[in-house]
Order: structure tokens, then C-alpha cells, then sequence
């Protein structure tokens, strides 16, 4: 969001918690992108805020309830308030649980095994929950549709947008023929796993999709998944052995994703620009491998 809409998004969301009895008079801005995440203080609430024309909050808030109550490692909506997304100046709002990240802002990233562990255990609860949800493909379709557009993406030179297409659609089909699917996160990245005293938490749910775990796993680090495999097959009863050629078709495939969307017009991604165009570098440099 640029700082005139932000600065509305914040004023919502203060509104909307006190609307909700909740002490809200500072709002500090914890991520900015398509969507803004606010720790609204001195309640210690999270809210996030979205336009109100791409509703998704009421399907993230009823699926985190889920699988809270299943036990999976995530970040549920605040408990002080009713679990539900509420409109204000043309926003979508959401009231979230503050976690404080453990340990020091210098501290190490959270041990590969970690990760692994925590993704397992997530898989499983997801394996219990009955949602609905849309296939991987429909976001490598809405990646197709961007690359069809030169409006939207018109810093994407002719052979670079050859290559993404390619891609996209060679390992789309590719990955969507396993016959192993369930629900997923759909982008376990970094961003969005907190490193709480409890362990590593998932948050931003409204990625969830189907798909086969490797499409999950390919966010972790490369170590990640003999963890997993050892995690999965020992304590949440999940594929003993994900598949090693899937596994590395789907970090090529979330790659040419997350560098898809670097070239969108309107994308908010911190320096997108500049990231895009290192993750087509190794994209080509993959081509070239292959």
C-alpha cells in the first residue's frame, strides 16, 4: 500500500478494535504489501487489512480456527474478540493473536528441523480439517494470466517472459500429475512462519491450496526435507518418503512463481524489482542446467 492508503488502513483497523472494546491507539506497521499488517497497541492486537472488494478474511479466520482446535502450529485470531472479518472505509479488517518472536532480533534463523517438524505437524492437522480449497494450478494459472498481459508486467523482456511461461507450464503438469494431493499452506516461506517461544508458527493462510506436499516442502531449505521424511513418517502419519525429482520440479516451480509476481505492475514487494531479476538469473542458470 503507498503511505496515504496505509495511513487509512491503520485508521480502520483502530477503529474496528475499539469498536470491539479492545485499547487500540497506535498503530506500527509489521509488514506492507499487498495487504498491511499492523500491530494496533496498547491491546497488543494484530490486525490485517485488505481491500474490501477481494474478501478472503472470514475463510482465513474460520480456517485457522480449525486447526487450532486440531493442534496444528499457527497463529489463531485474538480471543477477545469474535473470530470475524469486519468492513470499514472500503478495508477488510481481521483481529489477530500477538506473538512475540522469541529471543533477540540478531537471533539465528530457526534450525531446518525445526521447520520440517512444525511443517509436518501442520500437514497432519491439515489432513483432518475438511475445507475447501483451490488446486496449485489455479495460482500457476493467475501467474499465466499476468505473463499474457504485457500491461501488467511491462518491464518483463520477450525471452524472459518465454521462460517463465515455459516453465510455468512444463512443471505445472508436471507436479499436478502425482495423484498425492491434500490441503496445503501453499507458501511456507520465511515470511511467514514466526519463531515463537512455542516453536515455529504459520501464519497468512490464505494461500492454502491442493497440491502434493513437495509443493509445501519446496519453501524449506534443502535440508528441510530429510527432516520432514523423518518427521512425517515417525510422528504424524504423512508420505514417508516425499518424492526427490517432485520435490526439486516444485522449488523450480514456486521460483518461477514468486519471480512472476516480481514483474507485476502492482506488485508491494520490498524491492521487487531488484528480486525478480536475480531469481530469473537462476532460473536461466537452471534452463542452462537442465
Amino acid at each position: 500500500m503507498d503511505p496515504s492508503r496505509l495511513s487509512r488502513a491503520a485508521t480502520a483497523a483502530l477503529e474496528v478494535a475499539r469498536n470491539q472494546g479492545l485499547d487500540a491507539h497506535e498503530a506500527r506497521v509489521l509488514s506492507n504489501s499487498n495487504k498491511a499488517v499492523l500491530l494496533l497497541l496498547p491491546s497488543a492486537v494484530v490486525a490485517r487489512v485488505g481491500p474490501a472488494d477481494q474478501p478472503i478474511a472470514a475463510y482465513e479466520l474460520d480456517l485457522a480456527v480449525r486447526l487450532a482446535d486440531a493442534g496444528a502450529p499457527v497463529v489463531g485470531p485474538d480471543l477477545r474478540v469474535e473470530p470475524a472479518a469486519r468492513l470499514r472505509d472500503g478495508f477488510e479488517v481481521s483481529l489477530w493473536s500477538w506473538v512475540d518472536p522469541s529471543g533477540s532480533p540478531d537471533r539465528a534463523p530457526t534450525a531446518p528441523a525445526a521447520l520440517a517438524e512444525a511443517l509436518a505437524h501442520l500437514h497432519a492437522a491439515m489432513r483432518s480439517v475438511g475445507v475447501p480449497a483451490p488446486r496449485f494450478t489455479d495460482r500457476v494459472r493467475s501467474a499465466l494470466e499476468l505473463l499474457d498481459d504485457r500491461e501488467r508486467s511491462p518491464r518483463l523482456r520477450t525471452p524472459d517472459r518465454d521462460l517463465l511461461r515455459g516453465t510455468l507450464m512444463e512443471l505445472r503438469d508436471a507436479a499436478g500429475s502425482t495423484g498425492r494431493e491434500q490441503l496445503l499452506h501453499g507458501e511456507p516461506h520465511p515470511g511467514n512462519i514466526l519463531d515463537s517461544p512455542r516453536g515455529p508458527l504459520f501464519i497468512d493462510l490464505e494461500t492454502c491450496c491442493r497440491g502434493p506436499v513437495e509443493f509445501d516442502l519446496a519453501h524449506l531449505p534443502p535440508e528441510g526435507a530429510e527432516h520432514y521424511r523423518s518427521a512425517a513418517s515417525t510422528d504424524h502419519g504423512g508420505p514417508a518418503h516425499p518424492d526427490a525429482t517432485l520435490l526439486a520440479q516444485c522449488r523450480r516451480l514456486t521460483l518461477a512463481l514468486a519471480t512472476t509476481w516480481r514483474f507485476d505492475i502492482e506488485d508491494a514487494f520490498p524491492d521487487g524489482a531488484r528480486v525478480g531479476e536475480e531469481w530469473l538469473a537462476e532460473l536461466r542458470t537452471a534452463a542452462r542446467l537442465e
